[in-house]
Parts: structure tokens; sequence; C-alpha cells
């Protein structure tokens, strides 16, 4: 224990310097400093400056929007992923430690790490297919909230644009170009939380310049100090206007942690272990993401490219003794690759036929050349054996058009056609299961808007998509564990999205959309990271609603409310029954934000997550949670310093001290000196208790 405080220590005693150092190099350039204010992001021509804008006669569907910056800086914030809680119904939670990638539900959805949710910061993706731990895995620790200048989601397969991952949705994160001002930002918090963040921009030659650096430590309330240590950063220049300019961005990031992953009930329930205790205290992490993107607009043109490297060392044990009574079932997944792609897409408007049309036609491509997907037998981070190894090429190229059509005043229609064609290249230690693949799929689009007044708009959509799965699955014939014969599944599967829409600005510019959704999934076939194979699964339909709103109460003040309930079933008849372990039932959301022009602010947020089915036949469900988060700060101006605005902000997270999950599993394990058939149980990873973090920010 004494060790861990003399590195809490060490950490505070740079912070603070790192600090003092930034602090004064404010009060010198203060005086000179030059204010450079934010660039507006246009989405389809609408400039973004409200907390929520109101898209009627402009969106697609009910389940689209875009949030800006305003909403999302008043939200307070325990893990950088939670900022994709702004997508109303989706929850962000977490089965490990604070490196490794969130878990997401929505619409009816257990997504896992992200297999069918889209995510994209500025025409990067952030989803990895064929991964090591799980499709479509999105970190999304890296992100900086401080820089997001808006966030757009889209939800269903409506769009022509979003491709891979997006049956259920996708989001589009926007980083600022410049910043009105440089921040400096200390935070420091319960259980040895401390963070430091520096961000400014300035004009050089006929462009702008902007940085951020990030430092991160954070132990946690868990008996197994996870000793995250985090680092980031990024560095972009950009020149033009939005219409018509380009920018540059390099950034990286490295975390190493420890992990106390979910544990079973009996463990707790007996007195082996309390909530925040771990089984196996060797499992944990180390990630690393450097990455290199452009963005090009020149009028009707747009275009985008990336490179990425990647890495990750993942060490899990989720069923402890079950395999190996000797070792333990620890595993290792290694994952590291090198990623590039683009996109081009040209706008254009047209008159056929008498009617008023606008279209645009893209054109997507990504190269995964992935050196090394593993699966490893370990004991204490040490490997015994390998269970498979493979190199993987995986190419994929997306065709798109999308059309917008005025066939009356007050009625339009959005078509859309997309095309994506995939090849695998597959390498594996184990011969049989090397090879080549390729797939291809068709993804048709329509939507209906009818603006019946000023007020009210009312939406029909239709729209196939997809999610891939893991390319291994594509060329696998034996088992990597057994050796049994494996049979080859398709890596693309289809999704059918059907929604019914209403968007609403009622009195007082509330404004208020209601969507009735269902999502028809052929099979959900998924490639097994944790034992290295492909199960396939069986076809699903999830039907859902939901309400979501923006309730301005003055100029300084709103309240928003979202609420979503889902069913989600398999389609076909079995005996074990048709509930989807783990899908996602019913969520709600209600805050209220306060930015007093007095310098006072207050925000608070209270999520329900709701109670789940953990097996088929609905006979084992989690236990629901509510959480509780609060903010207040307080702003100042130094009348010496004109320029400079000092702010102190206090964050209290499970604000009741809420003793729920953040996630809950049943399966099978065996803990020493139980029986060799291991023991059924809740797997659950409690929700961390109430901690404080207080921030001193000085924007100059």
């Amino acid at each position: 224990m004494s060790h861990k405080k003399s590195r809490a220590k060490k950490w505070s005693r740079y912070s603070s310097a790192c600090f003092v150092l930034l602090s004064s190099n404010a009060f010198a350039e203060s005086s000179n400093l030059e204010e450079i204010q934010s660039e507006d992001i246009s989405i389809k021509e609408v400039k973004v400056t409200a907390v929520r804008e109101n898209l009627i006669g402009i969106a697609d569907s009910a389940s689209e929007s875009v949030i800006s910056n305003q909403r999302i800086s008043n939200v307070p914030l325990s893990r950088p992923g939670e900022v994709l809680e702004q997508v109303p119904g989706l929850i962000v939670s977490q089965h490990s430690g604070d490196g490794k990638a969130n878990q997401y539900y929505l619409r009816g959805f257990n997504l896992d790490h992200g297999t069918d949710f889209s995510v994209w910061l500025d025409g990067m993706p952030l989803n990895m297919p064929t991964h090591a731990h799980g499709q479509g895995y999105i970190d999304s620790n890296w992100l900086m909230p401080e820089l997001i200048d808006s966030l757009e989601f889209k939800k269903g397969a409506y769009h022509a644009e979003q491709g891979d991952f997006s049956a259920a949705g996708s989001t589009h994160l926007h980083y600022a170009k410049t910043l009105p001002q440089s921040i400096a930002k200390l935070t420091l918090g319960s259980y040895g939380f401390q963070r430091l963040f520096n961000a400014g921009s300035q004009s050089l030659a006929d462009g702008q310049f902007l940085y951020a650096v990030e430092a991160q430590a954070y132990d946690g309330a868990w008996d197994n100090s996870q000793n995250l240590k985090k680092f980031n950063g990024l560095l972009r220049y950009s020149a033009g206007t939005e219409d018509y300019g380009w920018n540059i961005t390099a950034m990286g990031y490295d975390s190493k942690w420890d992990a106390t992953d979910q544990v079973p009930r009996r463990a707790i329930d007996s007195g082996l272990i309390n909530r925040f205790g771990a089984i196996d205290a060797t499992d944990g992490g180390e990630t690393s993401r450097y990455s290199l993107s452009g963005q090009w607009n020149e009028g009707v043109w747009q275009a985008n490219a990336y490179a990425i490297h990647y890495k990750l060392d993942l060490f899990s044990n989720f069923t402890y003794f079950l395999d190996d009574p000797i070792n333990g079932d620890q595993f290792e997944q290694a994952d590291k690759r090198n990623i590039f792609g683009g996109a081009l897409k040209r706008g254009f408007n047209a008159n056929i036929a008498g009617l008023e049309t606008s279209h645009q036609i893209g054109l997507q491509g990504r190269y995964d050349d992935i050196d090394n997907v593993g699966l490893y037998r370990t004991v204490a981070r040490q490997r015994l054996s390998t269970t498979r190894e493979d190199a993987v090429k995986q190419v994929s190229v997306g065709l798109w058009w999308q059309g917008n059509w005025q066939l009356l005043p007050s009625l339009r229609a959005s078509t859309g056609l997309r095309e994506d064609i995939y090849k695998f290249d597959i390498d594996s230690n184990i011969a049989e299961n090397s090879g080549k693949a390729h797939s291809n799929i068709f993804s048709p689009k329509l939507g209906l808007a009818w603006q019946a007044s000023k007020q009210h708009e009312f939406y029909v959509n239709w729209g196939r998509g997809f999610h891939s799965n893991d390319g291994r699955g594509s060329t696998i014939r034996v088992d990597p564990v057994s050796g049994d014969p494996a049979e080859k599944v398709n890596p693309l599967v289809k999704a059918t999205s059907k929604e019914l829409g209403w968007r609403a600005n009622l009195i007082g510019n509330w404004q208020t959309t209601l969507a009735l959704f269902q999502l028809d999934i052929d099979s959900e076939l998924l490639f097994i990271g944790d034992a290295g194979v492909t199960e396939a699964s069986r076809p699903s339909r999830r039907v859902g609603l939901e309400w979501t709103n923006y309730i301005p109460i003055n100029s300084w003040s709103y309240i928003d409310a979202d609420f979503a309930i889902a069913r989600a079933r398999f389609k076909d008849s079995d005996t074990v029954g048709d509930y989807i372990p783990g899908s996602i039932a019913k969520t709600a959301s209600i805050g209220i934000a306060v930015n007093h022009p007095s310098g006072w602010s207050a925000s608070t947020r209270l999520r329900y997550f709701g109670p789940r089915a953990l097996v088929e036949d609905n006979s084992v469900r989690s236990n629901s949670s509510l959480l509780t988060n609060a903010r207040i700060g307080y702003q100042i101006s130094p009348k010496t310093y004109s320029n400079l605005k000092v702010s102190l902000a206090l964050d209290i997270f499970n604000l009741f001290n809420s003793k729920v999950s953040d996630i809950d599993y049943l399966y099978t394990s065996r803990l020493q000196n139980e029986s060799a058939d291991g023991v059924e149980d809740v797997h659950t990873h409690p929700a961390e208790p109430r901690m404080a973090r207080l921030s001193l920010v000085l924007n100059y």
C-alpha cells in the first residue's frame, strides 16, 4: 500500500509542476494572445450553433441528429467513451480495465465492443475488423472530449454512406480545427485519478495550427490497483474554409493497465473476495494507436485519407480453472496491424422530370494489413502455448449513391444504393485454416419525409445494411482447440431496418422525436476471440420505440430526456428459448444543465440501464442499474488579464453510491477446489463507487 501511495505522490508532483509551467506561460502571453473563434461544422448546410439542432425539413429520418460541443462540455464523463452516450438510447459500459474497449448497448443489442455500431472521427474508422478480441472492436479511450466540436449520429441502415458495422447506428465525431482560447486543465480525484490536459491553436502561415496533449493516471477502486497510465497527443494544421480547405492531423496514444475483469457472484457471496476484488490479479493489457490523416474539401468534392498503426496485448481470465486446473485459464489476445484507407465523394444537383434533386456519390476503401492476430494460453502473462496465430490481409471497397428528391412542396424522398466488396487472405499457423476468400453485398435504401407543418415532420424509412464477420471464419476448416472439422462462414451478414418516425418543434422550442423501429439480422455469426473459433448464432429481430427530447428553459439552461424500449428475440424456434442473452430492453437518460451568466454552472445526469435476459429461456436476468452523475462549477475572469478565464469544476460520479453492476454475464467457471465441471453463475463487474474529481481550468 505504501508503494502505491508513493507512485501517486510522484505522479502528482509531476502533474503539478507541469501545470504551474503552463500557467506561468499563460500569464506571460495573455496580453498578446489573439482569440480565435471556433469554426462551425456544416452538416447538410446546417451550422451547428445550438445544443441540439432543429432538423425539420432537413433530416432523412427521425433517428438522426447533430449535437454540438456546448452540450458535450456540460456532461461529466468518468471515461472518454461515455461521450458516445450523447447518442440517445446508447449505453457505454465496462467489464475490465479502463484501457480496454468499452461495451456498448443500443436498439436491443448487446453490441459487444462494436459489432453493429460504427464510430468515425474526422473520416477515420474506430471499428477494427478481424480483431483479436472481438469483431468491430472500438477503443474510444484515446478520445479527448475537450476537442470534440460536434457529434453526428444516424441509426438504422437508411444512409448509403454508412457501411460496415452500422446496422444499429453510426456516429461521426468531429474535432475542432481551432479553439477560441488555449486550455490548461488539471484534474485530481478519488482513487488516485490524475489528469493533465493542455490544448491550443494559433495562426501559422495561411492556416491554423492546433495541438493537444494529455497524460492520465488512475488506480481505481479495485483491490488490485489498475495502475492505468495513459499518454495522448494531437497535432493538426488546417487551411482554407469549411467548403474550400484542407487539414492534416497526427495523433498518438499509448496506454498500460492492470485489469479486474468480471467475477462470479458466488465468490463475493462466500466472502472469498469483495465486490471490487479479482480472481486473477495478473489480467491487464497494453495498447497503442498512431495515425496520420488528412481531409480536403473543394466545393462539391470531398476527400480524406488515413494511415493507422495499432497494437494490442490483452490478458484475460474469465473461467479461472475450468480448462486448466493447474495453470489456470488466462489467455493473451494479440493484435498488431497497419491500416490504410480513404474516401472520395461528390455532390451535385439536378432537375429530373421536373423534380428538384440533390445527389451524392462516393467511394470508400480500407486495407488492414494485420501482421499478427493471435490467441495464446498464458499464466501470469507468460505464454505457455499458441492456440492460433494468423497474418491477415483484408481489403474492403464500398461504392454508394444517395439521392434526395423534392416530390411535392411538403414531401421529399431519399434513395440510396450501396455495393461492398471484401477480400481476405489468411496465413495461419494451422495450414488447413489458411486461404483466400471474397464476398460482396448489395444494400438499397428508401425513405419518405412529409413536413406536415413548420413544427411537425413524419418519416418512413426502409434500408438494408450489413456487418462483416471475422475474416478468419471465411477460410477456417479446423477448430484450433479441438482439432475437429469446422465449417467456413459467409463473412457478410445482411440486416434489414424499418422505421416510422415523427419530429416536432413544440411550445418553447421543445424539440422531440419519436421512432418506432424493426431490425432483422439474418444470422449473428461471430468470431469468438476467446476460443479462436467461429460460432453461428440464429436469425434475430428487434422491435423498439425511442423518444428523445431537448427542452430549453431559457438562454442559459436546458433539460434533455431520452427513453428507449426494445424487444429482442431470435426468429427461429428452439427449445432453449428465443431471448437474446444480454440484449438491452429498457434505457433512460435525463439531464439538466445550467450555465448562468454570473459564472456559476451545474449539471446532473441520471442514467437507467434496464434488466436483461442472461439466458435464452429468460430464467436468469440481470438487475437494473440507476446511476447519477453531477457537476458544479464556477468561472472567473480576472480584470488584470482580459483574455484569461479561470474555472473550477467538481464532478461527482455515482452520486448516491449505488451498489449496482456495470455489466452481468451468465456462464460456467471454476474456482480452485470446485468440481471439474465448474459452476454456472452470474459473473458481474460492479459500477465504481461514489467518487469525486476536481478540475482547475485555465482558458488563456
